[in-house]
């Protein structure tokens, strides 16, 4: 005789949560408990953000043309003005000159 009954799966939901039977149970480690909106929004080692690299580029004597912030970011154009406009927002400020038909930004370094 065949036997037609299925076991039922465990899910998910009625696991006890975070348990690790080879760490002893239903302890959760410090990390797991932390929640997204406690993390700051930019820690204090992390200055190679894309963000930073638009500003250094602007900060030279020469400035950044749109191209150039495009290719160091791997943004596309609207997604690298619209963090220029982000950063305007933040207080930083940002010219722009157009000679010879080309449109070099300008930051002012922060003091």
């Amino acid at each position: 005789m065949i036997d037609t009954t299925k076991q039922k799966r465990t899910l998910q939901s009625d696991r006890t949560p975070n348990a690790d039977p080879q760490r002893g149970g239903d302890e959760s480690s410090p990390q797991e408990q932390s929640t997204a909106s406690e993390l700051p929004s930019n820690p204090a080692g992390k200055t190679d953000t894309k963000a930073a690299r638009i500003v250094a580029l602007m900060q030279r004597a020469e400035g950044a043309t749109l191209d150039e912030m495009v290719a160091a970011t791997n943004w596309l154009p609207h997604t690298t003005r619209a963090a220029m406009t982000g950063l305007k927002r933040k207080g930083q400020t940002i010219t722009s000159i157009k000679a010879d038909g080309v449109r070099r930004y300008f930051a002012v370094a922060a003091q």
